[in-house]
């Protein structure tokens, strides 16, 4: 079926299965694989906007895709798609490998088609991206809908995208213009209407579920996202969202929210076709209590049936979880402190001490919370490998105060592969106290390829290497699954093949260390491929960890039908 628009999101690696690569411990904290298959929400949203104005568009994800079915030809599925445009998402600059090689398969196959690059990423490294044959476009910033469909007028009327805000494009010289970076919109009520339900519809539509599907194991785990606002009023170090960052690179002077109206709208759509959990993406306290406690009442008000997930960005007030709690009992919340000590938390841009913490997230169990998640990092500012495990230690302490409760989960995990281009501690390292080590687009995608996740780390610190990085992690992430078997918040079965499966990565890494100091390192590391494959992709207990308990009933398919076919 033709249509006027396809979006298509690409693996991180686009040749994944060929290529032998240790990927480490680097999505533990996200629902999909290392091949990061999970697509920017912002590909409904843009579907959604552009279907309103009377295109067609047919999103296709091609990571899921080739991680689902071992034989699936990605390369044959892009020659048989009828499109006058293809969208190629680069937004976290983990997929700037993958999404390349997409964009090249498509000219290949499509040389009279027009290809558009847009993403955070795309956004950061536009003046590389324009430089690539196959790249006709790239748009800028954080709300493309609009521009995208200025672009679509202009391609399907034959125009010039002079007057097209945020596009970065190449006139009939080959010259590169750069159109004014001025749409940035201050209200979102255009925009993520009723996407849920586009995108179920488009699934009806297509037959095709498998493309649409959000990341592997979606369909027995379907938990959704829902927006809050773009921009961030928050100046974390190593985040690529920040504040200044949006400022910097997205030109967004002031985050920008959504009604409270429409977030609890996006969760009413969602209760139309899933059962899962609905996160709600962004501190609703961002915009003011008087927000939260707005949004809270409409969802009392709705009867809300899916859990719902929040998270918050710093210690919260005994009444804000009790009335977190009134709206979606049984609540699940996260939060991330990364480090037990308070000053590698206030250099990391989150300067409350933990006592506050703890206060929360007593409260939070008190109030009634069905799981809190507490998430520490490792690779951040004044942080030393012993640091490392202090943190493994006060989550010790932590389950010792709260008697082991099963609700409170903690998480440690590497700041992997990549520090953010655009964060504070990327544009400013020796400030705050880091070392980069790939700059260009170029650098990172070669990065992406490196055998092991050691040599695809993009910094060091000035407290820890690569090396000492890479060593902590596995050490610090067995202890923890240690310490939660001994307090019953996992099973010790669980804990002991997470952990094996931690310390055979562990041993591969000098192995690989050995094999590329050598010759025939391609042929050498071609015989570890099946050992390494089996540590990637073996079940892992965070993926256990991370999961909401459903019913037996996940996807309601027949209900998205009949709102598919009677628009409600």
């Amino acid at each position: 079926m033709s249509v006027d628009l396809v979006l298509l999101h690409a693996p991180s690696v686009y040749d994944f299965r060929q290529k032998t690569i240790l990927y480490g411990p680097i999505s533990e904290q996200i629902p999909s694989s290392p091949i990061f298959e999970m697509y920017p929400i912002g590909l409904t949203s843009i579907a959604e906007y552009l279907e309103r104005a009377g295109y067609r568009v047919r999103i296709v994800n091609l990571a899921v895709r080739m991680l689902n079915d071992g034989n699936f030809n990605a390369e044959k599925m892009i020659e048989r798609l009828r499109s006058p445009v293809f969208g190629i998402d680069l937004h976290w600059m983990v997929h700037c490998h993958g999404a390349i090689e997409v964009v090249r398969i498509v000219k290949k196959y499509h040389p009279e088609a027009k290809v558009v690059v847009g993403g955070f990423s795309a956004s950061y490294y536009y003046k590389e991206l324009i430089e690539y044959p196959e790249i006709d476009y790239v748009l800028r910033g954080d709300s493309t809908e609009e521009p995208l469909r200025q672009l679509m007028d202009c391609i399907m009327k034959q125009r010039k995208p002079e007057a097209v805000p945020n596009l970065v494009w190449r006139d009939s010289q080959g010259t590169v213009q750069e159109n004014p970076f001025s749409h940035i919109p201050a209200d979102l009520s255009h925009v993520m209407v009723r996407h849920y339900a586009n995108t179920v519809r488009s699934v009806i539509k297509y037959r095709d579920l498998a493309s649409y599907i959000p990341f592997k194991g979606w369909t027995q785990y379907p938990i959704t996202a829902v927006f809050t606002c773009r921009g961030c009023t928050q100046n974390c170090t190593i985040c690529g969202g920040s504040a200044a960052t949006f400022q910097k690179f997205y030109n967004r002077e002031k985050t920008v929210f959504r009604s409270p109206e429409s977030v609890a709208g996006d969760i009413k759509q969602i209760e139309r076709f899933s059962n899962g959990p609905a996160f709600i993406l962004g501190d609703v306290r961002q915009a003011g209590e008087e927000y939260a406690y707005e949004l809270f009442r409409l969802l009392q008000k709705d009867g809300v049936k899916n859990q719902l997930i929040f998270e918050i960005f710093t210690p919260a007030s005994t009444d804000f979880l009790r009335q977190m709690s009134l709206c979606s009992p049984n609540f699940c919340l996260e939060i991330s402190p990364e480090s037990h000590d308070p000053e590698v938390r206030r250099a990391e841009g989150r300067p409350y001490s933990s006592e506050a913490l703890e206060q929360t997230v007593g409260d939070a169990l008190d109030a009634g919370c069905g799981r809190l998640d507490l998430f520490f990092m490792i690779g951040l500012p004044k942080q030393n490998p012993q640091s490392v495990m202090d943190t493994v230690d006060y989550c010790g302490f932590l389950l010792d105060k709260f008697k082991g409760d099963k609700r409170l989960s903690l998480f440690v995990a590497p700041l992997a592969p990549f520090l953010d281009p655009g964060s504070l501690a990327f544009e400013q390292p020796e400030r705050h106290g880091y070392r980069i080590l790939f700059r260009t687009l170029a650098e990172h995608r070669q990065a992406l390829v490196a055998p092991s996740w050691k040599y695809s780390l993009n910094y060091e610190t000035d407290w820890m290497s690569r090396q000492q990085i890479v060593d902590t992690t596995y050490k610090a992430m067995m202890r923890l699954n240690r310490l939660k078997a001994k307090h019953g918040v996992i099973s010790m079965p669980m804990a002991e093949a997470e952990n094996q499966r931690l310390e055979a990565a562990s041993e591969i890494v000098p192995i690989i260390d050995g094999i590329l100091s050598g010759g025939n390192s391609e042929r050498e590391l071609s015989r570890l491929k099946a050992r390494i494959d089996q540590i990637n992709m073996s079940p892992m207990t965070h993926w256990a960890e991370l999961e909401l308990p459903l019913g037996l009933v996940k996807v309601k398919f027949l209900r998205s039908l009949w709102s598919w076919a009677t628009g409600r």
